[in-house]
């Protein structure tokens, strides 16, 4: 592998790791839940139905609210104490 490749692979990854964030608040994953109205909840929902009305554990969108309860989102934080 090349230099400009390696350099390529590491601008890709840091972007995909800078654009997260914004990338799950988008789409209604967001630390107080899922958005009503959201790709997110059209998601939830379609899983619901497809595994008889709960949504599977380890599945995407299991994994994706869990990064947005975790407060992996644009959402600004309060930092009081």
């Amino acid at each position: 592998m090349d230099w400009a490749t390696l350099v390529g692979v590491a601008a890709g990854a840091a972007g995909t790791v800078a654009l997260a964030p914004a990338v799950l608040t988008a789409a209604g994953f967001t630390a107080g839940g899922i958005a009503a109205g959201s790709v997110a909840s059209w998601m939830m929902s379609t899983a619901a139905v497809a595994n008889g009305g709960g949504v599977v554990a380890g599945s995407a969108v299991a994994l994706l609210q869990s990064a947005g309860a975790a407060g992996l989102t644009a959402q600004p934080k309060s930092w009081s104490t």
